[in-house]
């Protein structure tokens, strides 16, 4: 058990900052009381903690008032502590410490785990996942295992208050979401946030997320990607279209003039350099993402959002039916959100059924699966983008006028549905039907069909025409109304 603690090593520490009390922030900084061993040197760096905050001097006398007030004072303890050699650097004693107690939390673990595992007789895929979460809090030196009372509480939102004060009058409290009509409505997504981006096919759903990913890359942050249907190439290839504005079809076959070439060759280098990580194998668990995350998370600190593209592609244990699967997937996106303290984006699909109905804007109820994902979620977005449906409809007329060899409207059509098909930039709605800390509603956006972009809408949405059966003006596409 020796080599378990120092008692000296931790005297020396603490004697340290009772001698030169500005060292204090550093060191809390790197430890917390329950790295050190012995329970009244814990106590002491609580009363340090307090004192801090407080903005009382940290010395002998109002250590040792506090000590009393909180009914931990040690006079013996105490005089150890004092009598103790003050020492100057102190990094290779704070290691020490730390070391120990890892050690002191593993040897907790194996005994833990010998109890879930022989005496509980727990689900060895429960076992992995509770030894894998112990792991990532030792690694991380951040158990959560203690209630939390409410003078912690208090005081730890009151130095979020303080934070979000110093930031004067910005809107962005949480990450950023890449798009400032997005961060105006939402403040940006909250550490811990399971936020979920749903849209029928064609819609983008993808391409928005990727969006968001290179803003938060070219930010100098970590994003790590789950890829459930695209391999990364083809995820690279799109974010390249958007960072160089080359047409993504000229990307994939290589049509490219000099100065593309050259404009491809430098971003290529530039991405290089990014944290993206990107995960395509095509297969994954709750399980799978929660052990894979939590490694590259310990790895790349700097890793400040995780997208998964998309939820309905996880796979669960298939023990109670698809329903079940869907809920044990989203509570664990957002309980591992909360672990990591990252958004975690997960995609999600829309029922069908929406498509039969006249106002064919995305709700809650479209949700496949709605129930648990609509709970677990801090945040819903719909992608919307009502020129998908207007080419559609479009295209089911003139096949209509082409069969009934109508030649004048079979140009008429031919004509809107050109228009429309040229338009190199389409309207989109992202409508927050779900937000747990703000409004509802819907911010603007713009598709750039080209490079598969969207970018922040910078004035008000176009007029919505909705046409009769009967009849489209040529070039409909071309039309431009003042909002009303």
């Amino acid at each position: 058990m020796e080599n378990m603690y120092n008692i000296n090593i931790e005297r020396a520490v603490l004697s340290a900052i009772i001698f030169d009390p500005e060292i204090y922030e550093e060191i809390a900084a790197k430890l917390n009381p329950n790295d050190f061993y012995l329970p009244f040197h814990q106590h002491v760096f609580v009363a340090m903690e307090e004192l801090s905050r407080e903005e009382k001097p940290i010395d002998e006398e109002f250590l040792k008032s506090k000590l009393q007030s909180m009914g931990k004072f040690d006079e013996v303890a105490m005089l150890d502590l004092l009598s103790a050699n003050p020492i100057t650097n102190t990094s290779a004693y704070i290691n020490e410490i730390k070391a120990k107690a890892s050690k002191r939390a593993l040897a907790t673990l194996a005994t833990e785990i010998k109890k879930v595992t022989i005496e509980d007789d727990l689900p060895a895929e429960e076992v992995m996942n509770l030894v894998e979460k112990k792991l990532y809090e030792i690694t991380q030196n951040n158990t959560n295992d203690d209630f939390r009372d409410s003078k912690e509480i208090t005081l730890s939102m009151l130095d979020e208050i303080n934070r979000l004060k110093a930031l004067g009058n910005s809107k962005l409290i949480g990450v950023d979401t890449g798009f400032k009509n997005l961060n105006d409505k939402t403040s940006g997504f909250g550490k811990g946030d399971l936020v979920i981006i749903a849209a029928r096919p064609a819609m983008g759903k993808t391409a928005f997320v990727l969006n968001m990913a290179l803003k938060a890359i070219e930010r100098g942050e970590g994003v790590a990607f789950f890829s459930l249907e695209m391999p990364a190439e083809q995820l690279m290839l799109r974010l390249l279209s958007a960072k160089t504005s080359i047409p993504l079809q000229q990307l994939r076959v290589g049509d490219l003039n000099d100065d593309q070439w050259s404009q491809l060759a430098s971003a290529t280098d530039e991405m290089a350099q990014k944290k993206l990580f990107v995960d395509d194998g095509g297969y994954a668990t709750i399980h799978h993402v929660r052990s894979k995350l939590r490694k590259l998370k310990t790895q790349h600190p700097e890793i400040s959002m995780a997208i998964i593209d998309y939820l309905q592609l996880m796979s669960g244990e298939g023990r109670e039916g698809r329903q079940q699967e869907v809920s044990e997937i989203s509570r664990g996106l957002k309980q591992l959100a909360r672990e990591l303290a990252i958004p975690i984006v997960a995609l999600s699909q829309l029922n069908r059924s929406l498509e039969a109905r006249e106002n064919k804007r995305p709700m809650l109820s479209d949700l496949r699966e709605s129930g648990a994902i609509e709970q677990d979620a801090d945040i819903i977005l719909f992608v919307y983008r009502d020129d998908v449906y207007r080419e559609s409809q479009i295209k089911e007329k003139l096949e209509k006028y082409k069969a009934e060899g109508n030649a004048d409207k079979v140009r008429e059509y031919e004509n809107a549905y050109n228009d429309l098909k040229r338009k190199p930039d389409e309207a989109t709605e992202l409508i927050i039907g779900k937000q747990r800390n703000g409004p509802t509603g819907t911010v603007d956006l713009i598709f750039q069909k080209k490079f598969t972009r969207f970018v922040d809408a910078s004035h008000s949405p176009a007029f919505e025409v909705v046409y009769e059966d009967g009849d489209i003006p040529a070039n409909t596409g071309n039309i431009e109304l003042p909002p009303i």
